[in-house]
């Protein structure tokens, strides 16, 4: 592993859970020694990627990626073009709905909306990393991406979240090919216990796959007339996200 790689690899152990993280502590995580990551922490505090704050000198992401990740929405901005849309499914549905992207052999949670309808609801992190076998979003980005990325994805150990989580990848493999034929994916209890999902694929800039709309609901909700309503919602919502990204459906997906 070279040395950008490396330090993105430490980027990438801050999340919603762990804003902030220790030296020692990212030692420990990365399995690189105190020296190093002490080097690398050092080299990206320079270009203001991470900070340091409070008297045990924690580190946190710094301004530098809050100008990226500004940039990023000014150049690509699906969260802006998707937010509206997750809202209104949010509230039609009375589900959580939320938008991922596709980032290189990465998938995040963009943006997401909770319905005020229900107390129990399934709950979201943002620029949560989904894995593409264990959820209907990676399961419908996955089914539309290029055959380098699916056999580079699937050629990797695959975590079993879940009794539930495929992991055999010729099984994930027939799952692809029957969500290619009926235009969405589907997954319950495949990343998180007794949570139903559906997802729908979203393109952008011709038929280039950026990500996926989904809404995910308790198990226990979800009976027939519900499930068809998320489908057909789904799917709807993201045919118009697509629309307003220049991107266009394969043939197969062009009508409801």
């Amino acid at each position: 592993m070279g040395t950008t790689s490396k330090a993105l690899s430490l980027l990438r152990l801050f999340s919603n859970s762990q804003p902030e993280i220790g030296l020692t502590e990212l030692s420990r995580q990365s399995g690189m020694n105190k020296a190093t990551v002490y080097r690398l922490m050092s080299d990206l505090a320079e270009y203001g990627f991470v900070e340091q704050v409070g008297a045990d000198r924690m580190y946190r992401i710094g301004p530098g990626i809050m100008r990226l990740a500004v940039l990023r929405e000014t150049t690509v901005p699906l969260r802006s073009i998707a937010k509206e849309h997750v809202r209104a499914l949010a509230e039609e549905i009375g589900e959580t709905t939320h938008v991922s992207q596709v980032s290189g052999d990465e998938l995040s949670t963009l943006t997401y909306a909770y319905s005020a309808k229900h107390g129990t609801r399934v709950t979201m992190e943002d620029a949560e990393r989904l894995p593409f076998h264990a959820t209907s979003s990676g399961l419908a980005v996955l089914t539309y991406s290029k055959v380098a990325l699916v056999d580079a994805i699937l050629s990797k150990p695959l975590d079993k979240r879940t009794s539930h989580t495929m992991v055999d990848p010729s099984q994930i493999r027939d799952e692809l090919g029957r969500i290619s034929a009926r235009g969405y994916a589907e997954s319950v209890s495949g990343f998180e216990q007794d949570v139903h999902s559906v997802a729908a694929p979203i393109f952008a800039g011709g038929a280039t796959v950026c990500g996926a709309l989904a809404i995910a609901a308790p198990v226990g909700r979800v009976n027939e007339a519900l499930r068809s309503r998320m489908i057909a919602a789904v799917q709807e919502r993201a045919r118009m996200i697509t629309d307003l990204m220049a991107g266009a459906m394969p043939v197969s997906l062009d009508s409801p």
